[in-house]
């Protein structure tokens, strides 16, 4: 892909995460995905967000920057939302937390083949505080 055109599969596959529509999450994803430090494939990925958006039903993601070489994608996010459903064991909160996030994609026929990026603990850290 072009990189105007990554930046509008991006802007796709965000809005797909911020309307928490697991289907359209699931088509932007190959089925064997690899994720650094977290359960591979497609079906781990859309439980995760899955739990996230149980959890947060308010979730959303705002990009602030995207860099594109090649078939990869460097993405800074602010994601926001309440904690109203368990979240990795923690009972709801009724904290809004707000977290910085950073992804590394790695993108082949319009899917993501490899994820890393930042965890959950700025998140975990919020929750708990």
């Amino acid at each position: 892909m072009e990189v105007w055109e990554m930046h509008e599969w991006y802007a796709e596959y965000l809005d797909a995460c911020n309307r928490h529509d697991l289907e359209a999450i699931r088509s932007f994803v190959d089925p064997s995905v690899r994720r650094a430090h977290l359960p591979g494939g497609v079906d781990a990925w859309v439980a995760d967000m899955d739990e996230l958006s149980r959890a947060f039903p308010d979730w959303r993601w705002r990009r602030i920057q995207i860099v594109v070489e090649g078939e990869r994608v460097a993405v800074h996010l602010r994601g926001s939302g309440t904690h109203l459903g368990l979240f990795l064991g923690i009972e709801p909160t009724r904290k809004h937390a707000n977290v910085a996030e950073f992804a590394m994609y790695r993108v082949t026929n319009g899917r993501i083949v490899e994820f890393s990026g930042t965890g959950d603990h700025e998140l975990i850290a919020q929750l708990e505080g």
